[in-house]
């Protein structure tokens, strides 16, 4: 068996995210239709950040083996066959046993808003539009407690697969880039992996304080833990990309114990 890479970008708007669902438009679902049309064969695909709907992806990563040989353009073909929202940008030869999923070092999101008095029909469905004054400083400070490991069960849905709510940041932080009316400010996070929910949940509750509604203070004792109750709104899916994915040489060994077979299930999208 021969182990392919798959690069992709889609437009996550028309899409109820990327895992395949009965009677529903999913990204997974449309890339093994054309895959099985192009090669003839059932094809699984194996994604490293499941991405739930509405969710962009700038530099998604995806993954399957194949007994048979794979044609040079398989990239075209696929483009040919899927809609305009979703683009195949590479189709590689792996190394053999590559898995998109356990073989991500980290993954990276992006969540963008347009802080502006007026809103900008080019930037709909692309940014979140935030026509109320933001302390831009909170949002450094808020950005600023991320790195390191936390738990994060504040900025999970209560009702979850879940069983281990900790996570490793690497890096967080807000840049801003000035325009006609206001900015566009954009905040990057780059994590081991990445609860359901939980990067549009941490934007929400930064933009709380951002807009004076609680404080930095209240922010960070969310990382220790606290229940979702206590933490701030979950920002719409539209201003979410999943920006990049870095992989290593091999399977990537899990932050803290050992998990069990319930917790690979859980964790196996993010």
């Amino acid at each position: 068996m021969a182990s392919r890479r798959l690069d992709i970008s889609y437009d996550g708007s028309g899409f109820s995210g990327w895992a395949s669902q009965p009677g529903r438009r999913t990204v997974q679902g449309e890339l093994e239709t054309a895959l099985e049309t192009v090669l003839r064969e059932p094809v699984a695909l194996t994604v490293a950040g499941r991405t739930d709907a509405g969710v962009h992806a700038l530099g998604q990563v995806a993954s399957f083996d194949l007994a048979g040989a794979v044609p040079s353009d398989l990239a075209w073909r696929l483009n040919g066959l899927i809609g305009e929202d979703v683009a195949v940008r590479g189709v590689t030869r792996a190394p053999d046993g590559f898995d998109a999923r356990r073989w991500a070092r980290s993954r990276s999101y992006v969540y963008r808003v347009l802080a502006a008095p007026q809103r900008d029909p080019f930037e709909r469905g692309r940014a979140l539009w935030v026509s109320r004054r933001l302390d831009l400083d909170a949002l450094d400070r808020c950005a600023a407690a991320l790195p390191g490991e936390h738990d994060f069960t504040a900025f999970t849905p209560t009702e979850t697969d879940h069983v281990r709510f900790t996570r490793r940041i690497f890096a967080a932080g807000w840049t801003r880039s000035a325009r006609e009316g206001g900015s566009i400010l954009e905040f990057r996070i780059t994590a081991d992996a990445f609860l359901r929910g939980m990067v549009r949940a941490l934007v929400g509750t930064m933009l709380d304080v951002a807009e004076g509604r609680r404080d930095t203070v209240s922010f960070e004792r969310l990382l220790a833990g606290a229940p979702r109750s206590e933490g701030g709104r979950t920002a719409p899916a539209h201003g979410l990309y999943l920006e990049r994915i870095e992989m290593g040489d091999g399977p990537t060994e899990w932050v803290g114990a050992p998990r069990t077979e319930i917790e690979q299930r859980s964790e196996e999208e993010r």
